[in-house]
């Protein structure tokens, strides 16, 4: 599950339409930071280690994991030659659900929720269409554009994300709001016409993908809004990942053909492949932990913070590995939508402020 970069926060409460989410395309919605009393309450990771290490290395962890999530994907789908990004993707799922039961049930990481009503299935079931939709599109697109490309499309996600809650709820920002979502779409119209290896396809799937990602946080925030139907970002991964997951199934199988068999006398030849499938699948999950630890013992505004470093950082490191080429004209672009996304946070909060104030 790729869907590098997304956190999003419930509406009112913690506005999940604010969210500034990153090209992380596997990240789960995040909750509002848990109080001292709760962070108590919740499972305990590295208490021997002094607060100020234990945050440095679960920051280190989520560079680590969305990072690393991304360049094997790249690595899987454009250069190992394994050209089934949605099999890979139902594999991510069938992680994520795995890891999921075992965190919350036996290492009780989160305590467990329920799901109380059939409307609340369906809810849940139709969010999960949605990450389908994204995931997928995401994974398919790195088969084609550059990582530093990929993540420069994904830092465009508030600008889908004001166009979707304008349309969906009749949301309106303010004037400085949507002033500053104008660097956002002038830098990618920059790197995409100066980038050396654009493809349309690849470019429209990752379009796809940045506007699913932003669709799914407006849907959220107006599906699951009572206090009943709240479910915590694990246990929301716990119930989407299998349903994900029974989504993608019949297309794979009738998109991609007989991949299992494919991936069987592929891993009798190269026994390296079982090890990239297994180890792509776990960093998938990590990076769902890694987002939740980072907001558990910093905050989710910490999150969006790093999720624009980690769109330079992800760009930068892919571009060491892979030597993918780069303008000088593309990097101003990007450096231009990340520029555009930092002054929309700040117009965001300073918006959120004055209607607090009044």
């Amino acid at each position: 599950m790729v869907e590098a970069q997304t956190w999003t926060t419930r509406r009112m409460s913690n506005p999940r339409l604010d969210s500034t989410a990153t090209a992380d395309h596997e990240v789960l919605d995040i909750p509002v930071t848990p109080t001292a009393d709760v962070r108590n309450s919740i499972y305990n990771v590295g208490s021997h280690l002094s607060p100020n290490l234990l945050t440095a290395l679960i920051i280190a962890s989520w560079f680590m994991s969305n990072i690393g999530v991304l360049i094997l994907n790249k690595y899987l789908l454009s250069f190992y030659g394994y050209r089934y990004p949605i099999f890979l993707t139902m594999l991510h799922m069938i992680s994520c659900a795995c890891y999921s039961y075992a965190a919350i049930n036996f290492l009780e990481i989160v305590p467990r929720q329920h799901i109380l009503s059939r409307k609340q299935f369906l809810k849940i079931f139709a969010l999960s269409v949605i990450f389908c939709f994204s995931v997928v599109c995401g994974n398919t697109s790195l088969r084609y554009i550059p990582v530093s490309f990929n993540q420069a499309i994904g830092a465009t996600t508030p600008f889908f994300t004001a166009i979707f809650a304008f349309l969906i709820t009749c949301k309106k920002e303010s004037g400085e709001v949507y002033f500053a979502l104008l660097p956002v779409v002038f830098g990618i119209v920059l790197a995409s016409n100066s980038e050396p290896l654009f493809n349309l396809f690849g470019f429209l799937v990752c379009i796809g993908s940045t506007a699913g990602r932003a669709l799914k946080s407006v849907v959220q925030g107006i599906l699951l809004t009572s206090e009943a139907e709240k479910l915590h970002s694990m246990n929301l991964l716990l119930y989407m990942a299998p349903m994900a997951a029974m989504i993608l199934l019949p297309f794979t199988l009738y998109i991609e053909g007989n991949v299992a068999r494919i991936t069987l006398e592929k891993a009798r030849s190269d026994s390296f492949i079982v090890f990239l499938l297994l180890g792509n699948a776990t960093v998938a999950y990590l990076v769902n932990l890694a987002n939740f630890l980072v907001t558990k013992h910093t905050s989710a505004l910490t999150l969006q913070v790093l999720g624009n470093a980690k769109a330079a950082l992800a760009a930068f490191v892919s571009v060491m590995i892979f030597r993918n080429p780069v303008t000088m004209m593309g990097m101003t672009g990007f450096a231009v939508t990340v520029m555009g996304v930092v002054l929309y946070s700040e117009a965001k909060k300073r918006s959120k402020f004055q209607l607090t104030t009044h």
